[in-house]
């Protein structure tokens, strides 16, 4: 797999995005999870998690259609705040704008956004990464806005629920090395991309999966998700961004008939 890396091709999967899931200037759904491993010897607490089992992390970049756009996966399992996305190659390549993303686009009513990438709440909000609203005190829109972002990063979760469901090595602590473990779970995301794009493929080899795009995809496999990543703290420019994104979502251009409905007190 290979991260887009020019405009147009960045300018299609926000198309999808925006078409599919009703969420424009999108360009990805980001989410990790812990793989169980059984730990080699000697390796003391390095893949010591803290959800008290061990593992390495997949980091995951994901498109509107579920398919893997950037995987980054081996970081030890004890490793947080921040570390295992500041570290991968996705963040240091937004960080310097090296990825052929386009600068922005206009949303009718609120003018200039970003194109960004959508993640919930264990993510440090940056200009090009969106978070949900802290869930206290939540106003109407702020509600319809984490909706909004819930339901276009979903792809990320029904992602990791299908591979988990077709590869069922995921199903229990791997009882390889580590170095191994990489190996696999990084051919059964490229394996999970083929079969997606080749449906005939996907019907002779694997069992059929029901992709129910108003609920996440349910799996039983040892994934679990992330510790918070990084501080509380935000700039005034994210926030800003995210705040136009909400007026966007509020507003006769930008909201979907059953938002309401969703959101009710």
């Amino acid at each position: 797999m290979q991260v887009p890396d020019t405009p147009q091709q960045w300018l299609d999967v926000a198309s999808t995005f925006g078409v599919k899931w009703n969420f424009p200037a999108c360009i990805g759904g980001l989410d990790g999870k812990h793989v169980a491993i059984k730990p080699p010897g000697s390796s003391g607490s390095l893949y010591y998690n803290y959800k008290r089992f061990h593992s390495i992390v997949l980091m995951a970049l994901v498109d509107a259609n579920y398919r893997f756009l950037f995987v980054d996966v081996g970081s030890y399992g004890r490793v947080a705040d921040g570390g295992v996305f500041n570290n991968c190659t996705l963040a240091k390549r937004l960080e310097n704008n090296s990825l052929g993303i386009p600068p922005s686009t206009k949303l009718p009513g609120v003018g200039s956004v970003p194109f960004v990438i959508v993640a919930d709440d264990a993510f440090a909000m940056k200009n090009y990464l969106l978070k949900p609203y802290s869930h206290r005190g939540l106003t109407k829109p702020q509600r319809i806005f984490n909706y909004r972002l819930s339901r276009a990063r979903r792809v990320v979760e029904n992602a990791f629920g299908i591979l988990s469901q077709r590869f069922r090595i995921f199903s229990r602590a791997i009882e390889l090395h580590p170095s191994k473990v990489e190996t696999a779970t990084m051919a059964a995301c490229c394996l999970h991309n083929f079969l997606l794009r080749n449906k005939e493929s996907a019907r002779c080899y694997t069992d059929d999966i029901t992709v129910n795009e108003d609920a996440p995809v349910c799996n039983h496999s040892t994934f679990k998700p992330m510790h918070k990543q990084g501080s509380n703290h935000t700039s005034r420019i994210a926030s800003d961004i995210r705040d136009r994104f909400c007026a966007y979502f509020n507003s006769a251009a930008g909201s979907v008939p059953w938002q309401d409905e969703r959101c009710m007190l």
